[in-house]
Order: C-alpha cells, then sequence, then structure tokens
C-alpha cells in the first residue's frame, strides 16, 4: 500500500546515506533492513519484529566517516559489509557487539593498494575484518553473482576485484579521469560495468582482465549503474552463430556475419538527469580485426580512424589492435569464470556461507599490480603504499587504455527523466525504477507490460525504438 508506509521513522543529527535488505532470510515474519548513516553508525532493523533493533558503530569507534554503503554477504543470515568516506570496508556480524574502546588490529595480508586487518580480541567482537582499500572513500561495492569476488570502486578512480574469501586480488583497471562512482556485475558474471566522474560508463571483463569497451552518451558523472537480466544474455545464452555454420554444405565465408546481436544490455543513471540504456553486442565483446587492414594497423597513428560505411562504435571494435594481452579476445571466454580456491582466513566468513560443496580445482587467478594487464608491465613508479596511480603513467596501458583503444558505444536510448540528478537504477521483470535527488521515485513500463505492483508517479513506456 504505496498509501501506508510499513515503517517510518525521522533522524536527528545524521542522516541516512544508504540501505540493504537481507534477501536471503525475508520473509512474511522478519524483514531485516540495514541503514548505513552520514556520522558513521550502521543501523539493523526488523521492519516485522518492531522491537529488534541494533546500532553499530553506535560510539564511532570504529569509523567516524560516512557510511557510503551496506550489503548484506550473498545468502547470509548475520554478515554484512559496510564501506564508508575513510577508504575503509567493515566486516560485521550482526549478532556480535562492537566493543567499548575502539579496535586495534592485527595485518591479515596486503597487496598493491589494499590491506586486511583482523580486530584484535579476546572475544569476538565487530568489527571482523578491516579492508583498506586504495585512497580516498570507497564508494561502492558489488558481490559477483557467485558471492565468490568483491569489485570495489573508489574515489581514486581504481575498480579492484578481490576473491573475498582468500581477501586477493584478482584484477584492477582506472578510470580515464576522477573517482569511480557505482559498479555492477552482469548476472552471468563475465563482465563489470562501472561509473563515474569521467562521465562515461566502462565496460570490464572479468574473465580476461581487460576493458573491453567504454561508453559516452552522459553529459555529467554516472551515478547508478545496473545490467538488465531479463534482456540479452539471459533470454538467449547461445551467441548467434557465424552465416553459414558448420552444419551446412557450404564452407563458412568468414568475411559475411549475421547482425549482431544483443548479448547484454544495461542502463546507467547520472547527474545529468539522463537515463540511458546500453547494448553490448558480440561484435564489441569479441572483435575480429579486418583482415584487410589487420596488418597495416599495428602500431599505426590512424589506430581511431573509423571505417566508411560502418556505425562508429562497430568500426572502431573491429579494426582497432587491442591492447596488450588480449590475445584470447577473439573467441568467447568460458561460460563461468574459472573457480577459485577458498583461502586461508576462510573460516572467518564461511560459516554462514551456502556455497556449492565439495572441493574445487584451485586455480591461480590472483595478481599483483604488475601483472594484471598479463603483459610482463612493470608496475606504474607513480603506485604509492595505498595504491595511489599516477593517471598519466596508466594511460595508454591495460589498466586505463585511450579512447581510441577500445570500443566506444553509444546509448540506445538517452532521456532526461528527472528534475534533479539520478541516484537508483533498477531493472525488475516488468518496469524499471528510478530514484533522484527531489525524492521521487519512478515506475518506467516495460512495452507491453502493464506496472501493478510500484504504479509509480512518473510511467512511461519504453518503444521498440527505445523511445519514452
Amino acid at each position: 500500500d504505496l498509501h501506508k508506509p510499513i515503517d517510518k521513522r525521522i533522524y536527528k543529527g545524521t542522516q541516512p546515506t544508504c540501505h540493504d535488505f537481507n534477501q536471503f532470510t525475508a520473509a512474511a515474519d522478519t524483514i531485516a533492513l540495514l541503514v548505513g548513516f552520514s556520522a558513521g553508525q550502521v543501523q539493523y532493523l526488523d521492519l516485522v519484529k518492531k522491537d529488534t533493533s541494533k546500532l553499530f558503530n553506535e560510539e564511532r569507534l570504529i569509523d567516524k566517516t560516512k557510511v557510503t554503503f551496506v550489503k548484506w554477504l550473498p545468502e547470509t543470515e548475520r554478515l554484512f559489509l559496510a564501506s564508508h568516506a575513510s577508504g575503509h570496508l567493515y566486516l560485521y556480524d550482526a549478532e556480535q557487539p562492537c566493543g567499548a574502546a575502539a579496535p586495534q588490529y592485527n595485518l591479515l595480508t596486503q597487496g598493491e593498494g589494499f590491506s586486511v586487518f583482523a580486530c584484535k580480541s579476546k572475544t569476538p567482537r565487530n568489527p571482523l575484518l578491516k579492508w583498506v582499500v586504495g585512497e580516498g572513500a570507497l564508494n561502492e561495492f558489488a558481490f559477483s553473482p557467485d558471492g565468490r569476488s568483491l569489485a570495489c570502486v573508489s574515489q581514486d578512480g581504481c575498480l579492484r576485484v578481490f576473491h573475498f574469501d582468500s581477501m586477493l586480488l584478482q584484477g584492477m583497471m582506472k578510470s580515464y579521469f576522477g573517482g569511480l562512482l557505482c559498479v555492477c556485475w552482469s548476472p552471468d558474471g563475465r563482465y563489470v560495468v562501472t561509473g563515474g566522474e569521467d562521465d562515461l560508463v566502462t565496460v570490464w571483463s572479468f574473465a580476461e582482465g581487460r576493458v573491453v569497451a567504454r561508453g559516452h552518451g552522459h553529459k555529467s558523472w554516472v551515478n547508478a549503474v545496473a545490467f538488465d537480466p531479463f534482456t540479452g544474455a539471459a533470454q538467449d545464452p547461445q551467441p548467434p552463430e557465424l552465416s553459414g555454420g558448420e552444419e551446412e554444405d557450404e564452407p563458412p565465408d568468414p568475411l559475411v556475419r549475421r547482425s549482431p546481436a544483443v548479448t547484454y544490455r544495461f542502463g546507467s543513471a547520472g547527474q545529468d538527469t539522463q537515463f540511458c540504456l546500453w547494448d553490448l553486442t558480440e561484435d564489441v565483446l569479441y572483435p575480429r580485426p579486418a583482415l584487410s587492414r589487420a596488418r597495416t594497423l599495428t602500431g599505426s597513428v590512424d589506430a581511431g580512424v573509423p571505417v566508411p560505411g560502418l556505425p562508429r562504435s562497430l568500426s572502431r571494435s573491429n579494426s582497432l589492435p587491442q591492447p596488450a594481452g588480449t590475445g584470447s579476445a577473439r573467441g568467447p571466454p568460458p561460460d563461468v569464470p574459472p573457480a577459485l580456491s577458498v583461502g586461508r582466513f576462510a573460516t572467518l566468513t564461511l560459516q554462514e556461507r551456502k556455497g556449492p560443496s565439495g572441493a574445487e580445482k584451485e586455480h591461480k587467478r590472483y595478481h599483483s599490480l604488475g601483472n594484471i594487464s598479463r603483459s610482463g608491465e612493470k608496475p606504474p613508479s607513480g603506485a604509492g603504499s595505498r595504491g595511489r596511480l599516477d593517471t598519466a603513467k596508466v594511460l595508454g596501458t591495460a589498466l586505463c587504455p585511450r579512447i581510441h583503444e577500445v570500443p566506444l558505444l553509444e546509448p540506445l536510448v538517452c532521456k532526461k527523466i528527472a528534475h534533479e540528478r539520478l541516484t537508483v537504477l533498477l531493472f525488475l521483470e516488468d518496469c524499471i525504477v528510478t530514484a533522484c535527488q527531489e525524492g521521487l521515485i519512478c515506475t518506467w513500463a516495460r512495452p507491453g507490460k502493464a506496472v501493478s505492483v510500484l504504479g509509480g508517479c512518473g510511467e512511461g513506456v519504453w518503444g521498440a525504438g527505445g523511445d519514452v
């Protein structure tokens, strides 16, 4: 009932900044909600059991800075993460107390641009773990669909992907400039999309450890990105075949391809009040250099010149030499990223994880900063103790390819849908939900769908051509 809220609270002296429901435990008799605040506290609420409420970091002894993001660990009842403007990320157990004094820590592990500490205490207390990631605020983080990997975006402009249980770095990417503000995973866990202060959306391949495309359509910072799990690969997991397949009598012609299919679709929302829809097609994800130009383009000065007669994004993706270390880019990645071993600190979190049983084959995918690019490059000399990267030194490397070195996407839809900057984007089966700083939550109907559950303040219909 949109006219009668389940719960309403007014806070004084601090403002709510983020929240997350526990989808794993949600039931008719319990709705567990986390709320982060501008002064650093995290509140636990149960909207059904009204008397159940806890406040973590109440005295601000753990962290005094704004909570930027909170998230329950996938498929757990008690464990959650909270990131702060300090660049720190804390693991909490909702059933454990916070100490009466500031916590002391022991170093567990560290790598390029990050360190992980355990709380030094004779009895269990929060936080269980403290991550120090990059420089500046840790703006957002997201778990991969299988719950094993954690992608973090920071104000230093870096995307860092960790194997969460073993606390090891799996991959890294740098923004074109400015901080990264938002991050999301594709439904199959193959790709990570980020948005930030460079006004771009960037698609990074988890399996290949490289930037596969950038999208330019926003005129200001990108606040939210989200994949549409009901379009593209989720609907048709089999990529389109080349014309003249193996089952046909005639041999295939490598120069003739069927029109590119939409493999993935994702959206972005920005401070320019615009909503954009993007398509990732086979031509972008698995580029094949044109045979007539393949030998002349290597090292060519005019590598960014589009091929006449082709859309700009496709001409770039089909003609450009790929950055170092992308020899595998011509074929599709495996169905799922390689299995990852459970680290020696897994006992801190795996007691509640509902992962698949059985031993898994270990696959070494952990990298230092120096070989993330898989091209034998040394770490940039501008890398500091906490991972500060000199943009001028990494620009043009696998960490941050130049604009002309990767396909440049153009939005399928780019529409002004609010009067204030957009902050929320969510894809549901029958609609798209957006919210802005004006306080409005709007639902947008999909083609042929009637929005009955949310019935928002601003309804629209996405036509076949992407019109509102």
